[in-house]
């Protein structure tokens, strides 16, 4: 995999180079699965799946690089996940429009709830992305790749420029507790 910076590898790919465009993938392929992993509602699986999903979002993600500006490191991830999780509020809008039935579900039972669904379960796994949606965009990064991505903290500081292990531990337990402080407030 390449270690060319993320921004550049974007600039290569807004200029038509097919391998900046695979490096770009390669690269963010493997967060972005284990991110979206289980955060398909029952109620809104029919002939898509996870990799469908996140298929569609690094087409969607590569087709508008023009409008795509990154504010900082990992703003490209941030991006992807907002893709997703758009295309996946969709698919459960249209899903409550079609009234799916309880066969249906049963036979597109997803094997396994994500990892934050088990801790949080449905009700306030719905509170926890509203709750998320409010916090500043480095908080939101923070608790990302933390909880949602299982980063190491070393990764983290690497990734958000921090000085240490310590200081992103620091870093994310703040951003934890104004998340259990908004989820609070709603």
């Amino acid at each position: 995999m390449s270690l060319e910076p993320t921004a550049s590898l974007l600039d290569r790919v807004r200029e038509g180079d097919p391998r900046a465009r695979d490096d770009l993938v390669r690269r963010y392929l493997p967060a972005l699965q284990r991110w979206a992993h289980g955060r398909l509602p029952l109620r809104a699986r029919d002939i898509h799946d996870t990799d469908d999903l996140v298929q569609i979002t690094f087409l969607r993600a590569l087709t508008s690089m023009e409008g795509f500006q990154p504010a900082h490191k990992q703003a490209f991830l941030a991006f992807l996940r907002r893709i997703l999780m758009n295309q996946i509020i969709d698919l459960v809008r249209k899903a409550e429009r079609r009234k799916t039935s309880e066969f249906h579900e049963e036979v597109h039972r997803a094997p396994h709830p994500s990892q934050l669904e088990c801790l949080l379960g449905k009700e306030a796994l719905a509170r926890y992305e509203a709750a998320f949606a409010r916090l500043p965009a480095d908080k939101q990064e923070a608790v990302m790749m933390r909880m949602e991505l299982g980063f190491t903290y070393q990764k983290i500081a690497m990734a958000q420029g921090l000085p240490s292990d310590s200081a992103a531990r620091m870093k994310v337990a703040r951003a934890l507790l104004l998340l259990a402080e908004v989820m609070d407030g709603d």
